[in-house]
């Protein structure tokens, strides 16, 4: 006969065990990340060893070495992991409030508000750089707005603010194409190459307000995490254990729209990183909760291997990485689809 002492234990096992998995889960991401990061860098038009490439990141290269990593390579590189987290946490936090897989903000419209403000500001306000960037992000944030007030009735429900997000994103869809029919060739060629979602010509600019952002936003998620987890277990469950549900639920939409939309305006809308890297990270962790630390270096990694794949794979033709994304992410989500739909939780 299982004694109360015995089931604490056995409990107590259990949860020591879970948190060693994901501590391991979350070292072996995090080395395979570094190492793809490095080879990332040794690859180009002159290829460098991987050793002397980790030489050069901890000052120990030669000076044409150092030039071509640090000053030609590095930002593009760091700009991709960072990207990446910001858009793995973006989205565990949005599939995590909603308990929802196609709860992330490229899904749910949040990164088409963004991409049709900054469409906008190329192609009728002639804007460029930084200008784009800042309108993306604000573009982000008033969709997301919209969205909670339009899903707000004595509270927000996760399945209304789904539906109401997949209606702006189509909305923005909409906004974004008869922009780009009334452009001019050139302009609606630079405002399709932002649309695709590209690390091309990033440089120490995007590395410091990434680095920036996610200095201010990463802290904020880790210490509103609790909250998430509580947020999980339902609303009527979350007042009765004392959390204020509506001012949580707000606070955690506001980062995770930020990280979102900073990602966005960093590099254009990478489509289905936010969507894959959550649920994988879940799955390899086995956590019962958002994986937060998982799903960012998960996102990190989508973006590094695929940023990988479109400069190197194709010869002489570089894609955007938005591409190659695309290429993985669509069939997960018409996999989740259909397996909703025999499950009887589909349309």
């Amino acid at each position: 006969m299982t004694t109360t002492a015995d089931a604490v234990q056995i409990v107590a096992r259990a949860r020591a065990a879970r948190q060693t998995r994901y501590v391991v889960v979350a070292a072996t991401l995090a080395l395979v990340v570094f190492a793809t990061f490095c080879v990332s860098l040794s690859l180009g038009d002159f290829k460098i060893p991987v050793i002397d490439v980790v030489k050069t990141l901890f000052g120990g290269g030669d000076k044409a070495t150092e030039f071509i990593v640090n000053r030609l390579r590095l930002p593009r590189a760091l700009t991709g992991l960072m990207v990446g987290a910001a858009l793995g946490m973006s989205g565990a936090i949005f599939q995590s409030i909603a308990r929802n897989p196609l709860a992330s903000p490229d899904i749910i419209g949040v990164t088409y508000g963004a991409s049709a403000f900054a469409v906008f500001a190329i192609v009728t306000l002639g804007l460029t750089g930084v200008a784009v960037s800042l309108l993306a992000i604000a573009g982000a944030v008033l969709t997301a707005f919209v969205m909670y007030v339009l899903a707000w009735r004595h509270g927000v429900s996760s399945y209304r603010l789904i539906l109401i997000g997949i209606g702006i994103g189509a909305i923005a869809t909409s906004v974004t194409s008869y922009l780009l029919t009334k452009a001019r060739v050139e302009i609606a060629q630079q405002a399709l190459i932002w649309l695709t979602g590209s690390l091309n010509g990033r440089d120490w600019s995007n590395v410091r307000s990434m680095g920036l952002t996610l200095a201010v936003l990463t802290p904020l998620t880790v210490y509103l995490v609790h909250r998430l987890r509580i947020l999980q277990l339902g609303d009527e469950t979350a007042y009765g254990l004392g959390l204020r549900v509506e001012s949580s639920r707000l606070g955690l939409i506001v980062i995770a729209v930020l990280l979102a939309a900073v990602a966005t305006a960093a590099a254009g809308p990478i489509g289905f990183v936010a969507f894959v890297a959550p649920p994988i990270a879940r799955r390899l962790t086995r956590s019962p909760g958002p994986a937060m630390i998982a799903s960012a270096l998960l996102g990190a990694l989508v973006v590094a291997v695929s940023d990988l794949i479109a400069q190197h794979a194709f010869g002489e033709t570089q894609l955007p990485v938005g591409v190659v994304t695309g290429v993985v992410g669509a069939p997960y989500l018409m996999f989740l689809l259909a397996r909703a739909n025999r499950v009887g939780s589909g349309g």
